[in-house]
């Protein structure tokens, strides 16, 4: 019997072990399943110039005044819509000693002056009609008597603003009540009350009290750069994504392409300005950053293949195609436009075919 037990336990074993190996083997085959392809197929390729910068208005407003002072009262606020002519703040005089001094010894002086020309004037007309002086000296006198009247009248309204922060004249009133120039929103307010306020002359730009937009046109304001500045046109139309909104997509078009450079941290970019179209239900505010994707070229239902499964070398190109018997045959190809991602297939390929992916390159 223990004979029979020891023959017995030998068949088992090679039954065991033949099943085993034939297990390992159809898992083998199963394990084989070839290279990595990708197939060829139709698709849209679009190739795109990047621009980097923000929104702001087309058009963007300095209210300033025309008198000096100090802020008295602010009748709006940063965000507020107002129309023209509505009062945004008032600015109180606040001149020194010495100018209000100067100021009424000036009228005085000009009060003074006034009456001797006068007289000096209707002497030399009179004189004029009897045939005594020219008439030349007649025109200087009459130049004379007018230059002073207008100073006298200049130097009563300049008193009179530093007194009481308002001018009546025939050629309109002058206060200190700053008003809107535009319908729009006023984006930023500068001063606060008792702010100290420069006017605005020929000689100064004066202080900015605030700034206002209409806000309806807006426009996209960056750079783009050197490399991609050569392809761009005025017309192209783009995509504008915001930073601050991530599911909006606001369309555009180029309006204006830069013919200077500028310098930007050891870059060379050039200004670029897109006009947005009005996109429903998205509300866009003044310095939004944001980039604009430029579509320079675009190709649609054409060949394409992953741009990594192509072999670049000079003006070739070429990948390893799969055939249906397993076999690989390496296929020169004539590539197009290319978005960096997918590369249009001019040549050498055919819908449906397989592309072998090359193989990972390993890190040394």
């Amino acid at each position: 019997m223990k004979g029979s037990r020891k023959v017995l336990f030998a068949v088992a074993s090679v039954v065991v072990l033949g099943g085993l190996g034939a297990a390992l083997a159809a898992r083998g085959d199963d394990g084989d399943s070839g290279p990595e392809t990708v197939t060829v197929e139709r698709d849209t390729v679009t190739d795109r110039a990047l621009a980097v910068g923000h929104i702001e208005p087309e058009v963007e407003i300095d209210v300033k005044s025309q008198v000096s002072g100090v802020v008295k009262r602010l009748h709006s606020d940063e965000g507020d819509y107002v129309e023209a002519g509505t009062p945004l703040m008032e600015i109180r005089p606040n001149p020194t000693p010495k100018e209000l001094v100067q100021a009424r010894r000036e009228v005085e002086m000009r009060e003074a002056d006034l009456p001797y020309l006068r007289r000096d004037y209707e002497r030399t007309r009179q004189l004029r009609e009897r045939g005594i002086v020219t008439v030349e000296k007649l025109e200087a006198a009459e130049q004379k008597y007018e230059q002073a009247k207008i100073e006298l009248q200049l130097a009563r309204e300049q008193l009179a603003l530093l007194e009481e922060g308002r001018v009546e004249s025939a050629s309109g009133n002058v206060e200190t009540v700053i008003e809107a120039p535009v319908d729009g929103f006023i984006l930023e307010k500068n001063t606060e009350v008792g702010d100290p306020v420069v006017p605005l002359t020929p000689s100064q730009e004066g202080t900015v009290l605030m700034t206002m937009a209409e806000m309806e046109d807006l426009l996209f304001r960056g750079t783009v750069d050197e490399i991609d500045v050569g392809r761009l046109e005025e017309g192209m139309e783009a995509t504008i994504k915001i930073g601050a909104l991530p599911d909006a997509r606001i369309p555009a078009v180029v309006e204006q392409i830069s013919l200077k450079a500028r310098q930007e941290e050891n870059s060379t970019v050039f200004p670029v300005e897109l006009a947005l179209e009005a996109e429903e239900g998205t509300i866009l505010r003044a310095g939004y950053s944001a980039n604009a994707e430029i579509r320079v070229a675009q190709r649609e239902d054409v060949l394409v293949i992953p741009e990594r499964v192509v072999t670049f070398e000079g003006d070739s190109a070429r990948v390893t195609v799969l055939g249906p018997n397993g076999e690989q045959e390496t296929r020169t190809i004539e590539t197009g436009l290319s978005d960096a991602v997918m590369v249009e297939v001019l040549s050498g390929l055919e819908e449906g075919e397989e592309v072998v992916e090359p193989a990972p390159r390993e890190i040394e």
